[in-house]
């Protein structure tokens, strides 16, 4: 493509060159690429550009505001240099660009919310025909997902995942957006045809500093100008906030367990509510049709989960007879609400990614449920995070389990012990096990538990590591498990 067709309208260029490729790694550079030199976390792009340079690239882009620093890294550097103002938010427009807007032709359906976006997103990849997922498992069709470094990756590799998925004829993306991810515009010029918002409860606050901060982030994501259609869980207590912020233009369906009411909302509500070890049945009424639906999940939350993507099925032309057989053959996500055990005098144990003091309470609480005995936990807090969420996951743990025993998550460079003590000062009465070693700690749970009990190992779900001291162990929870539940 050549670069003045590429960077029209963003940047005044009198050049024939034409571009191979987009990169921001210096590393992946090749003849005929631009690199992309953005500040990162720890290191300024424009302090690579020399390498990408040697590797073949014919231009290096920078933000504007950062020209004195390109001075210094491009000195004596014979290739195109191209500042622009707000790169990091304009990146999206021009990987869309270079990739032929590969959203334009798909329906991209975007899952926002503090909990509940991997599962939404893994249950609408599965319930959908050609369909790919984009999110913290990975990207890909389901079965089949390759790796992703963030929950929503940066710009320049979503345009190209969507690039890829279009030519492997997916036509339905489900892809998780996070608070991060829309701050930084990582999803600008991803032309979304509907959106989830899940639900809405404190977490990243060490990123985004306050409680509206943080859900004005989220809200970011229904400004987008293509949108047309929103699913909103109307019984999050926030859910009227949330659906004041939608545009007019956006039709809005509204998914409830609790017959709630949105003047601006078509209702999707589930009743006759039952919940046991095989799953969950319940009856749906839309439009003034009922019909009855089983899924072999656990959890009054995943009923909320389930019914956001119906909302998003039946707004894709699904009727609602053929969304209850395909919702019947959901399978629980890995490291969400994943079961072992329960049978064969052993007790049931839950393995998920709750790391959030209202994901802890959901679960605990749709766990109660199933549980004949007693209800243990076995949960940490990650360091160098919000610590402001420890106390309330404490408090949380103690209300609702029978019995705790704290561990260690990913410490990464905080101590250990303080992340602890920062947990237990949520408790009233102290009276959990503190176990920092965490293969010994889910030992030590399952070990004291009776066939009747259940355990849930809370926190890190579908992580397949531990970090600590900036090194990343192999740790999983779900292993760790089968592993003692088979001695």
């Amino acid at each position: 493509m050549k670069i003045t067709e590429l960077l029209k309208n963003l940047a005044n260029i009198n050049s024939e060159l034409s571009v191979s490729g987009l990169t921001l790694n210096s590393n992946d550079a090749s003849e005929g690429y631009l690199f992309i030199a953005l500040n990162g976390a720890n290191h300024h792009g424009l302090s690579y550009a020399k390498s990408a340079i040697e590797k073949g690239a014919i231009a290096v882009l920078f933000d504007s505001t950062d020209n004195e620093l390109a001075e210094k890294y491009l000195t004596n550097s014979v290739v195109l240099k191209i500042g622009i103002k707000d790169l990091a938010q304009k990146l999206g427009t021009i990987a869309a660009r270079f990739y032929g807007e590969p959203s334009k032709t798909m329906n991209v359906i975007g899952i926002t919310g503090t909990n509940g976006k991997t599962s939404c997103s893994q249950f609408l990849a599965q319930a959908l025909d050609c369909a790919a997922v984009i999110g913290t498992l990975g990207w890909g069709e389901i079965g089949e997902l390759k790796r992703t470094l963030n929950t929503t990756p940066d710009a320049l590799a979503i345009q190209k995942m969507l690039s890829t998925l279009k030519n492997e004829h997916c036509e339905n993306i489900a892809m998780e957006v996070s608070s991060h991810g829309l701050a930084q515009g990582r999803v600008n010029s991803v032309q979304f045809k509907g959106a989830v918002f899940t639900n809405f409860s404190r977490d990243h606050l060490d990123y985004h500093g306050t409680m509206e901060t943080y859900l004005e982030t989220k809200l970011k994501l229904f400004d987008a100008p293509q949108l047309e259609f929103a699913v909103i869980n109307l019984d999050d207590e926030m859910s009227e906030k949330i659906v004041a912020a939608i545009p007019d233009n956006v039709e809005i369906i509204g998914v409830t367990t609790k017959n709630n009411q949105s003047p601006r909302s078509q209702i999707l509500a589930a009743q006759n509510i039952e919940l046991n070890l095989s799953g969950i049945q319940f009856n749906v009424l839309w439009q003034g049709q009922t019909q009855a639906f089983h899924v072999s999940l656990i959890g009054l939350f995943n009923l909320e989960n389930v019914l956001c993507v119906l909302a998003v099925m039946l707004k894709l032309g699904i009727e609602l007879k053929e969304t209850a057989k395909r919702l019947t053959n959901l399978k629980p996500v890995d490291g969400r609400m994943e079961r072992f055990g329960g049978k064969n005098n052993q007790p049931l144990v839950i393995v998920d990614y709750a790391h959030t003091p209202d994901a802890l309470e959901k679960v605990l609480g749709s766990l109660r449920s199933h549980t004949l005995g007693k209800l243990g936990v076995v949960f940490g807090c990650g360091g160098n995070r919000d610590s402001g969420k420890r106390p309330q996951m404490g408090r949380v743990a103690e209300q609702f389990a029978d019995w705790v025993v704290v561990t260690d998550d990913n410490p990464r460079f905080e101590s250990n012990e303080s992340i602890v003590q920062d947990i237990l000062d949520g408790f009233f009465h102290n009276e959990a096990k503190i176990i920092h070693d965490r293969a010994k700690a889910i030992h030590n749970a399952i070990e004291h538990a009776t066939a009747q009990d259940c355990v849930l190992i809370a926190g890190k779900g579908h992580e397949n590591y531990q970090e600590i001291n900036g090194i990343k162990f192999p740790f999983n929870d779900a292993e760790c498990v089968r592993e003692i539940m088979v001695q």
